[in-house]
C-alpha cells in the first residue's frame, strides 16, 4: 500500500502526516508513507488545495483534515 500525503510542509499539513501514521498504525497495514511537498508533484495528482491525502494513486481528501476513522477505512 502507497501513501502520499500532499503538502507544503503546513501545520495541517504536518497534523494530516501524523494522522495517517496513527490510522496505519492502529490499522496494522504494511504501507508506504510518503510526504510531498513539491508544488509540481502536488499539481500533477490535479490537487490544488492542501493538506490532500493519495492511497494507491486515488485521492481521498483534499483541503481537509480527515479523521483517523476515515483514514482507516480507506485502508480496508
Amino acid at each position: 500500500m502507497e501513501i502520499k500525503v500532499l503538502g507544503p510542509g503546513c501545520p495541517k499539513c504536518d497534523q494530516a502526516m501524523n494522522l495517517v501514521m496513527e490510522a496505519v498504525k492502529e490499522a496494522g497495514v504494511d504501507a508506504d508513507i510518503e510526504k510531498v511537498s513539491d508544488t509540481m508533484k502536488i499539481a500533477s495528482y490535479g490537487v490544488f488545495g492542501t493538506p490532500a491525502i493519495v492511497v494507491n494513486g486515488e485521492v481521498k481528501t483534499v483541503g481537509k483534515l480527515p479523521t483517523v476513522a476515515q483514514i482507516r477505512e480507506w485502508l480496508s
